[in-house]
C-alpha cells in the first residue's frame, strides 16, 4: 500500500511541476506531461516497467474523452460528417498504410512485416490531438472537425487491424489480445457471430441511451447524493467499454456512440461536469506513462537513425494529409491545422506493436524500434502545434500592401477600428462630426467600406501616416490599437510633436494606464472598466439597493477610482515590479480602506437625504391640509416647503377660527 501511495505522489509531483512550466512557455500541457514521464522514468529511474502496466489503466482517459466528445455531437451532426468520416478517414488510413509499408519493404523488411508496421504507424494520437485542439479552442474549426473525422475512422479501423494481424504471423500465434484502450480479451467466435453481436451491442447502446437514461437518472435522484450520480455515470461508461472490448471493438468508439446518443438528453450537462475531472486526470496520467515508457537506451545507442525514422514517418504523413486536404478542398489555416495535427503515430500503436510481436508477425527488436518511433512522434507533436501557430500568424499577417492614400481630413482621428474604435466613430458620426479612420488590417477596412464607412489602411504607428491623416489640424486623436506598446509609442509621438491635440487612449489595464499617462495621454480609458462598473450596478440592484443608491455608489466609485489612478501613477516606476514597489503597495492599501469608507458614506448620506425628504413631505402634507381649510393655494413642487407668507396666512386663519 505504501509503495502505491509513493508512486501516486511521484506522478502528481512530476505533473504539478512540469505542466505549469510547459504552459507558461507556450508548449501546452501535453508536452509537460510527456516531459514529466521522461524525467521520472528513463532519466532518473524512479519508475520502471510498472509505468507500462499503469498506462493500460490510464488509457481509460481516452475512453472518457471520446464519450465527452460524443456528448457535444448530436446524431444529426454525426450523420452530416459521414462524407468526411469515410472519405477523409478512409483515404488517410489506406494511403498512409500503403506508403509506410512500401518504405519498410525498401528498407529490407518482409511484406508481412512491412504491412504490420504500416498498420501500427498509420494511426494518429486521438488523446494528444483532441486534448490540444480543445486547449487551443480549435476543435470547432473546419480543420479541427476534419482531424476529428480522421481520428474517429481510425478507431473504427481498429477492428479489421486486430483481425488481420494474426493472419500475417510467420511464427507461433498467440491467441490473447486486447484492445488499444485497455479492453479485455476478445471472445473467440466466428465472423458472422461476431458481426451479429456487434450490431446487437450497438443497437442496445442506442436504445438504452434513448429510452432508459431518463428513468435511470430519475431513479438516482432518490439518493440525493452527487457522488452516486458520478458513480452511475462511470458505471454506464465502463459497462459499454467492457462489452465493446469483449467483442473486439474499441471501447472508445463504443462510448463515443453512447455520448452521441445522450447528446440530446436533459442530463447531458450534468454528465459532462461529473466526468470532466476524471478525464483530465487520467489523460494526464496516460501522457506521463508514455514518457516514462520510452526506451531511451535504444535511442542513445543510435539517435540519428531513430530520429531519421521518426521524422520520415511524420514527413510521410504530412505529405499524404496535405494531398488529401487539396482533394477535399480544405483551405488556408484549416489545411495547415489538418496536416500538422495528425502527423504522428498514436497510442493504439503501443498495443498493436506488442500484439504483433506476440503474434510472431514482427520480431521483438523491431517492435521495440517501432514503439520508440511512436513515442518520439507523440513527443514531437506539441512542436507541430507551435509550428502551426507560427504559420497561422504569418498567414494572417500576409504580405504587407502599401498604405492607402489619404484624401480626407477630419476633426478627430481614430487609430484602430476594432469594437472600441467603432463605438467612438459611430457616436461622433451620429452628431455629424468628420472623422478619419485608420487601421492596420486591410480586411477590417474592406468590411467597413461595405457598410458605407470610409477608412484607410496603414500602419497606424507610423508618423507619416498620422501626418497624412491631418494630425496637425485635428482636435483629438483616439488611440484604440491592440498592441499596448504601439499605443504608448503613438501617444508619445503625438504629445511631443502636436501637444495641442487631445489624446484619448484605450488602455488594457491600469498598468497600461500608467504607461500612457507617462507618455502624455490626456484621457486613458480601460477597456473593461466601464462594463465592470455597469455589471456592479446590476449586482447592487439584485441585492435590493434602490436605483438612487446604486447610481450614487457607482458614480462615487467611478470618480474615486480615477482619483486613485492619478495618485498611483505618480508612484509607478516601470523599472520596479508592482509587487516590489513599497510606496505603491502602501498607497494602494490606503486607498482600498478609503474607498470602502467613501462608498459606505454615500449610502449613509443617501439614507439621511431620504429621511429629510420624508420629513419635508410630511410637513408639506400637513400645511396643505391646513391651507385647504383656509382656501390658500400651496406650491405642489416636491420636496420644497411652501412660501412663508402662505404658511403665516394659514396659521392666522386657523387661529382666528379657534378664537371664534
Amino acid at each position: 500500500m505504501q509503495h502505491i501511495l509513493q508512486e501516486i505522489l511521484l506522478y502528481l509531483i512530476a505533473a504539478v511541476i512540469t505542466v505549469p512550466i510547459s504552459q507558461r512557455l507556450g508548449f501546452g500541457s501535453v508536452l509537460g506531461y510527456l516531459a514529466a514521464g521522461v524525467v521520472i522514468g528513463p532519466l532518473m529511474g524512479f519508475v520502471g516497467s510498472e509505468a507500462e502496466d499503469l498506462r493500460h489503466y490510464a488509457e481509460f482517459g481516452v475512453v472518457l474523452m471520446l464519450f465527452l466528445i460524443g456528448l457535444e455531437l448530436e446524431p444529426e451532426t454525426l450523420w452530416e460528417m459521414r462524407r468526411k468520416l469515410l472519405g477523409l478517414g478512409g483515404l488517410q488510413v489506406l494511403a498512409t498504410l500503403s506508403a509506410i509499408a512500401l518504405f519498410c519493404q525498401a528498407l529490407g523488411l518482409a511484406w508481412n512485416e512491412a504491412l504490420a508496421v504500416g498498420m501500427i504507424l498509420s494511426l494518429s494520437s486521438t488523446a494528444i490531438v483532441m486534448q490540444t485542439l480543445n486547449e487551443k479552442r480549435l476543435n470547432r474549426t473546419e480543420g479541427g472537425r476534419s482531424s476529428f473525422s480522421v481520428l474517429l475512422f481510425q478507431d473504427i479501423a481498429a477492428l479489421p487491424f486486430l483481425a488481420i494481424m494474426p493472419l500475417l504471423a510467420i511464427g507461433a500465434v498467440s491467441s490473447g489480445h486486447g484492445d488499444a484502450h485497455g479492453a479485455g480479451e476478445a471472445l473467440e467466435m466466428s465472423g458472422w457471430m461476431r458481426a451479429g453481436l456487434v450490431a446487437g451491442a450497438i443497437i442496445l447502446v442506442v436504445l438504452a441511451g434513448r429510452y432508459l437514461s431518463g428513468p435511470f437518472f430519475g431513479f438516482l435522484k432518490m439518493a440525493r447524493l452527487h457522488e452516486i450520480n458520478i458513480a452511475a455515470t462511470l458505471m454506464f461508461i465502463l459497462a459499454i467499454a467492457v462489452v465493446m472490448g469483449y467483442l473486439g471493438l474499441s471501447p472508445a468508439l463504443g462510448t463515443f456512440l453512447a455520448g452521441v446518443v445522450l447528446a440530446n438528453s436533459p442530463y447531458r450537462h450534468q454528465i459532462e461536469s461529473d466526468i470532466a475531472p476524471f478525464k483530465g486526470l487520467l489523460l494526464g496520467l496516460f501522457f506521463i506513462t508514455v514518457g516514462a515508457s520510452m526506451n531511451l537506451g535504444l535511442f542513445i545507442n543510435d539517435p540519428l537513425r531513430m530520429l531519421a525514422l521518426t521524422l520520415a514517418l511524420m514527413a510521410f504523413k504530412f505529405l499524404i494529409l496535405f494531398v488529401i486536404a487539396l482533394i477535399f478542398k480544405i483551405e488556408g489555416r484549416d489545411r495547415v491545422l489538418f496536416t500538422l495535427s495528425l502527423a504522428q503515430a498514436g497510442e493504439f500503436g503501443f498495443f498493436l506493436a506488442s500484439f504483433a510481436a506476440q503474434s510472431g508477425v514482427i520480431g521483438v527488436e523491431l517492435a521495440d524500434e517501432v514503439l520508440l518511433v511512436v513515442s518520439l512522434s507523440m513527443f514531437l507533436t506539441p512542436a507541430l502545434f507551435i509550428l502551426h501557430d507560427n504559420l497561422i500568424r504569418r498567414i494572417t499577417e500576409g504580405p504587407r500592401k502599401p498604405d492607402d492614400e489619404i484624401d480626407e481630413q477630419g476633426v478627430v482621428i481614430i487609430a484602430g477600428m476594432g469594437r472600441f474604435g467603432q463605438i467612438v466613430n459611430r457616436m461622433l458620426m451620429g452628431l455629424g462630426h468628420k472623422t478619419v479612420v485608420l487601421d492596420s488590417h486591410s480586411e477590417t477596412i474592406e468590411r467597413m467600406r461595405r457598410f458605407g464607412i470610409k477608412g484607410f489602411y496603414g500602419e497606424v504607428h507610423r508618423p507619416a501616416l498620422l501626418e497624412a491623416a491631418g494630425l496637425a489640424n485635428a482636435r483629438a486623436i483616439v488611440i484604440s490599437i491592440d498592441d499596448p506598446d504601439l499605443a504608448v509609442q503613438v501617444t508619445r509621438y503625438v504629445k511631443m510633436n502636436h501637444p495641442q491635440v487631445e489624446i484619448i487612449a484605450r488602455a488594457r489595464d491600469r498598468h497600461h494606464v500608467y504607461a500612457l499617462y507617462a507618455a502624455g495621454a490626456d484621457e486613458s480609458v480601460r477597456e473593461i472598466f466601464d462594463s465592470g462598473v455597469r455589471a456592479g450596478k446590476y449586482a447592487l440592484s439584485a441585492l435590493g439597493y434602490s436605483s438612487d443608491e446604486v447610481e450614487r455608489v457607482a458614480q462615487a466609485f467611478f470618480d474615486y477610482d480615477r482619483h486613485m489612478l492619478a495618485e498611483l501613477a505618480e508612484l509607478w516606476d516601470p523599472k520596479i515590479p508592482l509587487d516590489r514597489n513599497t510606496a505603491y503597495i502602501e498607497k494602494s492599501r490606503e486607498q482600498h480602506a478609503t474607498i470602502e469608507a467613501v462608498l459606505r458614506g454615500q449610502l449613509a448620506e443617501n439614507a439621511e437625504k431620504t429621511v429629510r425628504n420624508a420629513e419635508k413631505i410630511r410637513a408639506r402634507d400637513a400645511i396643505r391640509a391646513r391651507a385647504e381649510e383656509s382656501e390658500v393655494e400651496v406650491d405642489d413642487e416636491p420636496f420644497v416647503a411652501p412660501p412663508l407668507a402662505v404658511e403665516q396666512a394659514a396659521e392666522k386663519k386657523a387661529t382666528s377660527r379657534t378664537v371664534h
